[in-house]
């Protein structure tokens, strides 16, 4: 069993321990699997936790719902990354929604999660309303001409090649592919830990979305509180409880351990740190 280590900062992280399972080098990646008595599977790339069995909920229903059932009735939802299918799995629990695009650079974390990771997406692969297209992310946002009511990006961390994908320029392309009414949601970091990664995406997202709405979630598998930010030209996730339970009672999304009226309202209240941040 290896002790898997995962740096917050130069000074902090966190580890699992773990037994290795399965290992994949694709031309982008070192995709890593790991048994562990803590999370059940875990996939780390190039040595960092992406996603793991027992917590996937907590990440993959804290990034969908919020601005979906915010959203009067989405139709065609746009994920870029998320190649575990966890998000996919969240977003097709809404019956309402005809069409959902997985663009994901990789295919070997498909293929991984196809192999491993089944209590994550549940067989969505399979779901006739999802339509995976393999290749750069960015270039189908780019290029596509068709326009989306909500976009994920479902990423890595903004390091190395992944970082163009949180700089202005992707996000007025991703601006560009939202229908009237539409919304880009991503993570953006720990506030604790990432401060200026936290202040500076939101400083980003507001020259050019007239509404951004950050919230966060503590995700266990990255040992610290995250944030998220929900950017929009007209979209307000400001809901009553009860309107959401009637939303949710409404589409049929079930099948949830972490998201509900109640947390929807919690992951809204920003502590003073944070606000100064935001």
């Amino acid at each position: 069993m290896q002790r898997l280590l995962e740096r917050l900062t130069d000074a902090s992280g966190v580890y699992f321990d773990g037994t290795l399972i399965d290992s994949v080098r694709s031309p982008y990646q070192h995709i890593e699997v790991f048994d562990t008595p803590a999370l059940g599977k875990l996939m780390r790339i190039d040595g960092a936790n992406m996603v793991s069995e027992a917590d996937e909920f907590f990440y993959h229903e804290a990034l969908v719902h919020p601005a979906a059932i915010a959203h009067a009735g989405p139709k065609r939802v746009l994920i870029v990354g998320g190649g575990d299918g966890g998000s996919a799995k969240e977003v097709l629990k809404d019956a309402g929604v005809a069409s959902c695009v997985l663009a994901e650079l990789d295919e070997a974390v498909v293929d991984v999660a196809r192999a491993h990771f089944q209590r994550v997406h549940h067989g969505v692969f399979s779901n006739p309303r999802l339509h995976l297209r393999i290749g750069d992310g960015m270039a189908f946002v780019r290029e596509t001409t068709d326009r989306f009511d909500l976009i994920y990006l479902d990423l890595t961390d903004p390091i190395g090649p992944a970082e163009a994908l949180y700089a202005a320029p992707f996000f007025a392309d991703c601006r560009s592919a939202l229908a009237d009414g539409g919304a880009l949601v991503l993570h953006i970091g720990s506030p604790f830990s990432h401060p200026q990664r936290v202040r500076q995406t939101l400083a980003t997202l507001r020259t050019l979305y007239r509404i951004v709405t950050p919230y966060f979630v503590h995700i266990p598998v990255y040992g610290a509180t995250w944030g998220f930010a929900v950017a929009s030209g007209t979209l307000s996730l400001a809901l009553d409880r009860d309107a959401i339970e009637a939303r949710l009672a409404a589409r049929g999304i079930g099948g949830r351990r972490f998201y509900n009226g109640a947390m929807h309202a919690a992951m809204m209240a920003i502590p003073p740190y944070v606000a100064e941040l935001t």
